[in-house]
């Protein structure tokens, strides 16, 4: 039988006659130990990573599924793929539980259907040269677990970010990830350290991944969209290092012209 470490109590009782200043010092105390719990499982993620990076080098496509916490912080990941990178929206996929309504209102029963999740993947005509990376704190969702049994079954590849050990979802995955970050502050509430576990893993997975691909150049996001005042001014200053261009209406002008970092660069040298 699985053991769910995330649902075990708090170590810490009387919540509610604490006060505020203990409140936070006890919640900051409990976070400082997951990124501990996320180093200790980095080849596990290496090992993911590297399979994704392969997967998308050859045509593919990163879907992201989950329920609830997790199916959010997959969206999150997901979408924050094409602005800083430049890539298309379709490249990396965050899938929720309940669909985008599920973002701001809780659907907390649409992750016990074990058929969603496969049905939800099937619209974005899911084939076997992409990766699905499920995510699920308790690593027994349905709508996860299912999903990543489906995908198995039609040669798809698959990962999970859990936080139990010994999970229905980990079964499921060739690349599991499980960091086990221990009882929540408050038991069972999962969008606490496990759901910062779970962004932690995100955060790595999507920033290695897109070095990987040739999305940043020495530590500049030089793809990244021009989208506000603020991204303009960082890449009108990041082009003018990278050109040698001294003057900023100039070096502003080819940026917008090419509409990225890099491809003004390139541009440049022709």
């Amino acid at each position: 039988m699985q053991e769910r470490i995330t649902e075990q109590p708090s170590p810490y009782r009387h919540l509610e006659q604490m006060p505020v200043a203990e409140l936070v010092q006890l919640i900051n105390q409990e976070d400082s130990t997951v990124a501990i719990a996320v180093g200790k499982v980095l080849p596990q993620i290496t090992r993911l990573v590297t399979a994704a990076v392969a997967k998308m080098e050859a045509g593919g496509r990163l879907f992201y599924l989950g329920a609830g916490t997790s199916g959010r912080l997959g969206v999150l990941d997901a979408s924050e793929c094409p602005p800083t990178y430049g890539v298309p929206e379709w490249l990396v996929t965050g899938i929720m539980a309940g669909g985008d309504a599920a973002l701001r209102t809780g659907t907390e029963d649409a992750e016990d259907d074990p058929e969603g999740g496969w049905s939800d993947l099937q619209m974005h005509q899911v084939s076997a040269r992409d990766m699905v990376i499920g995510i699920a704190a308790s690593g027994s969702t349905p709508y996860v677990a299912g999903a990543l049994k489906a995908c198995r079954a039609h040669g798809i590849a698959t990962g999970c970010i859990v936080n139990n050990p010994g999970s229905a979802v980990a079964a499921q995955a060739d690349f599991p990830i499980e960091v086990i970050t221990g009882p929540e502050f408050v038991t069972g509430s999962t969008r606490m350290k496990s759901g910062t576990a779970q962004k932690m893993v995100l955060n790595m997975i999507s920033t290695t991944v897109m070095i990987r691909l040739g999305r940043v150049q020495d530590n500049r996001m030089v793809h990244m969209q021009i989208s506000n005042d603020k991204l303009l001014d960082r890449g009108v200053k990041m082009l003018m290092d990278k050109s040698g261009i001294t003057d900023y209406a100039a070096a502003k002008a080819c940026l917008l012209r090419y509409g990225s970092v890099q491809a003004a660069v390139e541009n440049l040298k022709q």
